[in-house]
């Protein structure tokens, strides 16, 4: 019997000049193309015309094709000796459900591959030639959700932003548009109002825009902005004094 494979691609950003050449070749390779909604168009025309593309929606907010039901018809096609290729939006190990499909993947004795993505949180800034890191500003970075699981009471956010604040760190919030308020609120227990912030939408994509404001007025910026998923929200020095403005052509200023 013969057997297949299973790839786990990150797409990247959106860009489809910021592919790695190994997920290029992935992509050509693949039978078969399991793709999530944040994967652009022009990436997905990278592969083969006689690739079988399957698109299985996952995007914050709405309608998502559901997980064990992508793992089911993954396991299906490897089994049919098809080179399946699952590709991402970002990277597959950063909130990409990644983890679920290997450990679901392997226990059922296929073969998989990671092949990593530029993440969108990485992108995001450095599309406004701001850094993550910065000897003067920031001694690290940390990447965290703000959507739970439901039954999950999520990320203490309370308390990574006295962790924040001591150990001067950049803070990288995916999928925390719906709840920016709540986590605008709690955040200002240990970081100062006055924090820069820095909300992108779209990184990398010709649609990308921005706004830049401060902790004490995110919510009230996105909602002036009319910033909408998928979104990243940077809080942090990092931000603070950067001028751009100028880095992107498509810009939302909010003070």
């Amino acid at each position: 019997m013969n057997i297949g494979k299973v790839t786990l691609v990150g797409a990247g950003p959106g860009d489809p000049e910021l592919l790695t050449i190994k997920a290029l070749k992935a992509i050509q390779r693949a039978t078969v193309l399991f793709v999530d909604d944040l994967v652009s168009d022009e990436i997905v025309a990278f592969a083969s015309k006689q690739t079988r593309v399957v698109h299985v929606g996952k995007r914050g907010g709405c309608k998502s094709t559901p997980q064990a039901f992508i793992e089911k018809l993954m396991l299906m096609a490897a089994s049919e000796g098809e080179n399946v290729v699952r590709l991402k939006g970002g990277d597959p190990f950063i909130f990409g459900r990644g983890g679920e499909e290997v450990e679901h993947l392997r226990a059922a004795g296929m073969q998989v591959e990671v092949i990593n993505g530029i993440t969108a949180g990485l992108a995001a800034v450095t599309s406004l030639g701001v850094p993550l890191t910065h000897r003067q500003h920031a001694h690290g970075v940390v990447f965290v959700t703000g959507h739970a699981k439901p039954g999950d009471a999520g990320t203490d956010w309370r308390a990574l932003a006295a962790t924040a604040r001591s150990a001067r760190l950049t803070l990288v919030i995916y999928m925390g548009i719906s709840g920016a308020e709540r986590i605008q609120q709690e955040l200002l227990s240990g970081l100062p109002a006055a924090t820069p912030v820095a909300v992108i939408q779209n990184a990398t994509l010709g649609t990308q825009r921005h706004i830049t404001t401060t902790l004490g007025a995110l919510a009230d910026a996105i909602q002036a902005g009319a910033m909408a998923s998928p979104s990243i929200i940077v809080v942090g020095d990092v931000i603070g004094g950067v001028a751009v403005a100028a880095a992107h052509p498509h810009v939302v200023r909010a003070a």
